[in-house]
């Protein structure tokens, strides 16, 4: 598989294609260093073999914002330079902090925003970047990924919701280019040309008057021109269209571009590789081999495979998926994908991050406070002679389906469906031995079966399959 191909970013070399982007996962304390938990979930993701780890978004300053890792300061070096050990003693995955910078939020929905920012606090930004840069490097990171997508600073200034005027303004394109080029000549001055700096960027902002792929195509080449290692690409995720909560600081994935950014269920997979494709096709047309990384419903191994060999992308970017399971690589490898614990993009964990708790996977067991480890010859549950008595009903509007209980330790089951016998896929995992389906359509015909899982992804044979045929209304 291409997927599992080398890739050169600068002088980095990841074993193969597949990224853990950064994921917030509020493990850490308002101190901003790294603790134990934060040190085994990213030691989890090397375990289980991904190319790269991007550590969730680290500040470059010290403004509140809750339980966030730092960069800020030198006394943060030890405990990343700790983990970063830690990382590349596990496996050969490549491991860089993403690097942030954000503005200020109040409860009472107010934000500041970037032409309130003085010209002293845009050099300051500036300085701040090259100084974490720089830190990161002596934590023995393999580069290092500035954050430039979704509500923070850099995003802020390259969205077309930038309203400032002058040399950094929003009326122009290379006005809302300005600060990203200081960042990285500051940061070029303070590590030097040989260290891997990458960027994240949104390749469409899916808000009013926001930008789209015309600008970010554009938007990446100037990247690539400037010389960034890889371009990661997200969408959404903007102040712009949230929805304030009265009383809680607004969070910036409750809109429809927080939607976006975090496709659910409902969406499609690779929902956003198309975007990803123009953009590499344009920036490669003009001259430059820029990796590109696309996140967004990437998890099933199939669709990852497609994105790499079709050339829509050089990375797979799995956010959630590889949090409901880091061995999701070695899975794949070994040929095991029935033993992936497979992402349902119920968004559990979004919702975890919007009001500050701990991150954590609903598939996982009952009070895990990390994905259980891999056990290749683990036993999976069994279906009893019943074969998981697997039987549904039409009840009201939806398909309502119970099943059995089988032998074994069950964390969750997951649900297969297969509409007028086209390709079966999982559309959900549940703890209880029962679901109603609320999606179906009359005359459309559906079929059934589940599948019960043990902590690490071991599964049962599938149940037995129940046909659902559900009436046009009259």
């Amino acid at each position: 598989m291409k997927l599992f191909e080398p890739l050169a970013i600068g002088g980095m070399v990841i074993p193969n294609r597949i990224m853990v982007p950064a994921m917030v996962t509020r493990l850490s304390g308002e101190d901003g260093f790294v603790n134990q938990a934060i040190s085994d979930r990213y030691a989890g993701y090397a375990a289980g073999g991904v190319g790269l780890v991007v550590v969730e978004a680290m500040a470059v300053h010290h403004a509140k914002s809750g339980p966030l890792l730092r960069i800020s300061e030198d006394k943060y070096v030890p405990g990343l330079a700790d983990m970063v050990k830690r990382i590349h003693d596990t496996s050969d995955s490549k491991v860089v902090p993403q690097i942030i910078h954000f503005m200020k939020v109040a409860r009472t929905g107010w934000r500041q925003t970037v032409d309130t920012l003085a010209l002293q606090e845009i050099d300051a930004i500036v300085e701040q970047f090259g100084d974490a840069v720089r830190r990161a490097r002596s934590a023995g990171f393999d580069g290092a990924e500035l954050h430039a997508a979704h509500a923070y600073t850099l995003a802020s200034f390259l969205s077309r919701a930038n309203r400032r005027s002058g040399e950094y303004g929003g009326d122009s394109l290379e006005g809302r280019l300005r600060l990203i080029g200081r960042v990285m000549e500051n940061i070029r001055r303070k590590v030097g040309a040989d260290f891997p700096v990458c960027i994240r960027i949104d390749s469409e902002e899916f808000i009013r008057d926001g930008y789209t792929v015309e600008d970010s195509k554009l938007i990446a080449l100037r990247l690539a021109q400037l010389g960034f290692g890889y371009i990661s690409l997200s969408v959404g995720g903007k102040f712009e269209d949230a929805i304030h909560k009265p009383g809680e600081v607004p969070y910036p994935y409750t809109g429809y571009s927080g939607d976006r950014a975090m496709p659910g269920n409902w969406y499609p997979p690779m929902v956003h590789a198309h975007l990803a494709a123009e953009i590499r096709s344009f920036v490669r047309a003009k001259g430059y081999q820029v990796p590109i990384a696309v996140a967004g419903k990437i998890s099933d191994p199939d669709d990852a495979e497609s994105v790499i060999a079709g050339g829509k992308a050089d990375i797979v970017a799995i956010a959630r998926g590889l949090l409901a399971d880091p061995y999701w690589p070695t899975k794949v490898r070994a040929g095991q994908r029935d033993r992936i614990v497979q992402c349902d993009y119920c968004n559990y964990c979004k919702d975890l991050d919007g009001t500050h708790k701990e991150v954590v996977c609903y598939l996982w067991p009952k009070g895990a406070r990390h994905a259980p480890a891999y056990e290749p010859e683990g036993t999976a549950p069994q279906w009893g002679a019943d074969g998981g008595a697997l039987r549904a009903e039409i009840r009201g509007r939806g398909a309502a389906l119970r099943w059995s209980k089988p032998s074994g330790a069950v964390v969750h089951y997951d649900v297969y469906r297969a509409d007028d016998e086209r390709k079966v896929r999982i559309v959900d995992g549940v703890k209880a031995n029962q679901w109603t389906d609320a999606t179906i359509l009359g005359g459309v015909r559906y079929r059934y079966y589940v599948r019960a899982c043990d902590a690490s992804g071991a599964s049962s044979a599938p149940s037995n399959s129940v046909l659902v045929e559900p009436p046009v209304p009259s």
